[in-house]
C-alpha cells in the first residue's frame, strides 16, 4: 500500500471507550471516531469505495464530472476522492444545511447547486438524478448504491471487532442506512445476536445527515425489518451531549454523535450490562459557526430546527 496516498489513509478510525460518559457502570459506550477520517467524516468510506467501483465497471474516466446530492460530508468526501482520482465534482445541496457548509465546500472546489427541500432530501437525489442524464454526467446516488454497504461490511465493521470482540448493540444514525446495513450485517454475521439501532431526529426536525422516515422517505438500501429499533432524538439532546461529549471525554464530535450518544445512555439505563458501540460519524469542527458547545442549545439558535444539524 502506498502510504503517501491520502485515499490509503481512510478507514482504521479508534475505537475509543467513553464509559464516563455512561449512566450505568455495568455497560460500557465505545465511539467509533469517524470524524478521524482525511475529510472529517464516515463518508469518506463510501466515496472512496463508490467511486473505485464505478471506474472497475467502466462508468467513470479521467476528467467525467461526478454529481451527488448531499447535505454535506458526503460531497467533501467525494471532492476529496475526485481530486485524486481526476473528476470534477458537483453537488446538490439543500439550502437548510449547516451555516458554513456552502462555503466549506466551495473552498474544496465543489461547485454547489442549491436546492429548496421541497420534498426533504429526495428533492436533492431527483434533481442531481435530472441533471446527470440532461448532462451525461455520473451520480453515485449513496441512497441505493450497494457499494456504499460494501464499504461498511468490508472496513468499518471488521476494524470493530478486532478492537472489541463482543459487541452487545450497535448504534449509528439513519442517513442512507449504509452504515446501519453494513457495519451491522458484518456484526450480525459473527454474533445473530446483536442489536441494532438506529437513530432518527423527531418528526420536522432536521438534523445534519440524519432524516425521519416517517416524513416519506426511507433510503432504497435501508431493511427496516434488520433492525430492531429505531430511536428518535430531538435537536436539543442533541447539542447537550455534543457538548458533554467535548466536555468530558475532550473528543470534538458532530452534533449527528451527540444523537447517538444520547440514544446509547438512554439504552444503558435498560440493559444489566453490555457493550454499545456508538458511530461518530464526524467531527465537531464542521458545527463552530453555530457555537452548540458554547451556548444552552435553547439560545444558541432562535430557531435550532430551521436548520439540517444532522
Amino acid at each position: 500500500m502506498n502510504q503517501t496516498n491520502i485515499l490509503n489513509h481512510i478507514g482504521n478510525t479508534p475505537l475509543i471507550e467513553i464509559s464516563v460518559l455512561s449512566p450505568n457502570p455495568r455497560v460500557r459506550i465505545f465511539a467509533k471516531l469517524e470524524g478521524q477520517n482525511p475529510s472529517g467524516s464516515i463518508k469518506d468510506r463510501i466515496a472512496k469505495r463508490m467511486i473505485l467501483d464505478a471506474e472497475s465497471e467502466g462508468l467513470l474516466s479521467s476528467g467525467d464530472t461526478i454529481i451527488e446530492a448531499s447535505t454535506g460530508n458526503t460531497a467533501l468526501a467525494l471532492a476529496l476522492v475526485a481530486k485524486q482520482r481526476g473528476y470534477k465534482l458537483k453537488s446538490v445541496v439543500s439550502t437548510r444545511t449547516t451555516p458554513g457548509m456552502g462555503e466549506l465546500l466551495l473552498s474544496h472546489g465543489v461547485d454547489v447547486i442549491w436546492c429548496e427541500p421541497r420534498t426533504g432530501m429526495k428533492s436533492a437525489i431527483d434533481l442531481a438524478k435530472q441533471l446527470a442524464k440532461e448532462n451525461d454526467w455520473f451520480t453515485p446516488c449513496q441512497f441505493e448504491n450497494r457499494s456504499n454497504i460494501r464499504a461498511h461490511y468490508e472496513s468499518t465493521g471488521p476494524e470493530i471487532l478486532e478492537t472489541l470482540p463482543n459487541v452487545d448493540t450497535l448504534i449509528a444514525g439513519i442517513g442512507t442506512g449504509g452504515t446501519l446495513m453494513g457495519v451491522g450485517g458484518f456484526l450480525r454475521a459473527h454474533n445473530p445476536a446483536v442489536k441494532i439501532i438506529g437513530v432518527e431526529p423527531k418528526m420536522g426536525e432536521a438534523l445534519q445527515g440524519l432524516r425521519n422516515l416517517d416524513e416519506g422517505y426511507i433510503p432504497p438500501l435501508l431493511d427496516l425489518d434488520f433492525l430492531d429499533g429505531r430511536f428518535l432524538v430531538d435537536s436539543k439532546n442533541a447539542f447537550e451531549c455534543s457538548r458533554d461529549i467535548l466536555e468530558k471525554t475532550g473528543i470534538s464530535a458532530g452534533i449527528s454523535a451527540g444523537a447517538t450518544l444520547y440514544c446509547a445512555q438512554r439504552l444503558a439505563d435498560r440493559m444489566s450490562s453490555g457493550n454499545i458501540v456508538a458511530i461518530f460519524a464526524d467531527g465537531g469542527w464542521k458545527y463552530l459557526m453555530s457555537s452548540p458547545w458554547r451556548e444552552a442549545a435553547a439560545s444558541a439558535l432562535s430557531d435550532p430546527d430551521e436548520v439540517a444539524w444532522w
